[in-house]
């Protein structure tokens, strides 16, 4: 499991670095810029992920295939995944300019609607690459090809680095864009992401011939089909879970620029360590997906549960760091000391639901792995937004606790989340054991 999991730990820690660094550069020009790359950050992914999930599909017949050893068969979903891909960035991107254009009527504080807008609108141009980039990168992790996806994402960072120090505040004769050159350098950093990508899968072929040039540039309407069958819940999923966190950014901006800023901050924290389960997912779901493809049902709760074990481990760990010492977290982003004070409570407050955020994002993996994504999709509406944002609005604004009372709120429907897709895991995993069962996809 590590020797999968730990180039794919430092490409997530990679992924989520290019986000802290955008927020870090545009930090100089106040509260309301944090706010507005960090709101916009959120609220492009709320949506992008509704195209990034549906690909994470990948993940299931690519794993379950190359643990059968039906490699040719890997090579039909890449390309099925592409077309979809092709299919998607179109209706995002026309999704994505009519909630850009009804963001005046949100509610947001004036200061940061007026940097938002044109961050979002130039942000945009990086749904392509952005969709290609995952097909590629969930195609090669499926095939344990994970070391060139780490190295691409850690020169992707030097490269988003230096395209926001040139543009924001405008250096080597560029002139200064703000918070829009921001986005101009994250896209930048997608469109490296998927070329470099695409490279790596062409050099692989070429070293060593596998049929991959013998796949016919055909419409796979049937395997699309498939992909949006087991794809979509989890896309809905992640859906969820990231839009209930940019309902809550939304709702801090209403409050106050700073209050904005508090949760910002500390949502780059909490995100860039949730990195690490994150990668331990993927993990899981390719490791019990060849463990399926090779008809080994003891092997995939093996892999599940040694996956859960390693993000319990490391959960507790992050637990006791946040509560013991969260200022070194903090100091990174702001030294002000509004920011430092209510940046420790909410950092508390993320200490608490540590292990059940580690368990609720491992478990799903371990679950699409299985080719169950409802069960995760379902949790999460029913949880997050039938009980966890309620309680979260209540407190904030009913009970007057502020951005404190929203972080509460969550943290209770990501703790029931995790314990249950716990008690769901051991009962899937338990059932098969011992038990021949057959591959989920139609070869």
């Amino acid at each position: 499991m590590l020797r999968l999991a730990w180039p794919v730990i430092v490409a997530e820690l990679g992924w989520i670095t290019m986000g802290i660094v955008d927020t870090v550069m545009v930090s100089q020009l106040g509260p309301a810029a944090i706010g507005a790359v960090g709101t916009g950050s959120t609220m492009f992914f709320a949506l992008m992920v509704l195209g990034m999930g549906t690909l994470f599909a990948l993940d299931t017949f690519v794993s379950q295939q190359f643990g059968a050893g039906r490699v040719d068969e890997c090579h039909h979903w890449l390309f099925a995944g592409l077309q979809l891909a092709a299919i998607m960035s179109v209706l995002l991107v026309a999704i994505a300019t009519i909630g850009v254009w009804l963001l005046p009527f949100a509610g947001i504080h004036p200061d940061v609607i007026v940097l938002l807008q044109p961050y979002l609108a130039a942000l945009l141009w990086s749904v392509p690459p952005l969709l290609l980039y995952t097909v590629f990168r969930r195609y090669l992790q499926a095939m344990n090809v994970v070391r060139p996806v780490m190295l691409t994402l850690v020169t992707a960072n030097l490269i988003n680095a230096g395209a926001n120090w040139m543009l924001v505040g405008g250096h080597w004769g560029f002139p200064a864009l703000g918070v829009v050159g921001s986005a101009y350098a994250t896209l930048a950093a997608r469109v490296y992401l998927a070329a470099v990508l695409l490279g790596v899968i062409l050099y692989r072929e070429r070293k060593n011939p596998s049929g991959f040039h013998d796949v016919p540039w055909i419409a796979e309407r049937a395997r699309m089909s498939e992909l949006l069958r087991i794809g979509l819940p989890s896309a809905v999923q992640l859906m969820l879970e990231i839009g209930v966190f940019a309902a809550s950014s939304v709702l801090a901006a209403r409050i106050a620029p700073m209050a904005l800023a508090a949760n910002q901050i500390v949502l780059n924290v909490v995100s860039f360590f949730f990195m690490i389960p994150l990668g331990l997912s993927s993990a899981a779901a390719v490791r019990v997906g060849q463990a399926v493809g090779r008809r080994d049902p003891d092997g995939v709760r093996r892999a599940g549960w040694s996956a859960l074990g390693l993000s319990l481990a490391f959960a507790l760990s992050m637990s006791a760091a946040f509560s013991i010492a969260p200022g070194p977290f903090l100091a990174i982003f702001t030294a002000d000391p509004s920011l430092l004070h209510v940046g420790t409570t909410l950092l508390l407050i993320c200490a608490l639901f540590q292990p059940f955020d580690g368990f609720q994002v491992v478990a799903t993996g371990a679950l699409r792995g299985l080719g169950d994504t409802r069960t995760p999709m379902i949790l999460n509406l029913v949880l997050h937004w039938a009980i966890g944002l309620p309680v979260a609005y209540l407190l904030c604004f009913e009970a007057g606790w502020g951005v404190v009372g929203l972080w509460s709120g969550l943290g209770l429907s990501l703790t029931l989340i995790g314990a249950i897709l716990l008690a769901v895991w051991h009962h899937r995993s338990k059932s098969t054991s011992g038990v021949d069962f057959p591959l989920i996809i139609p070869t």
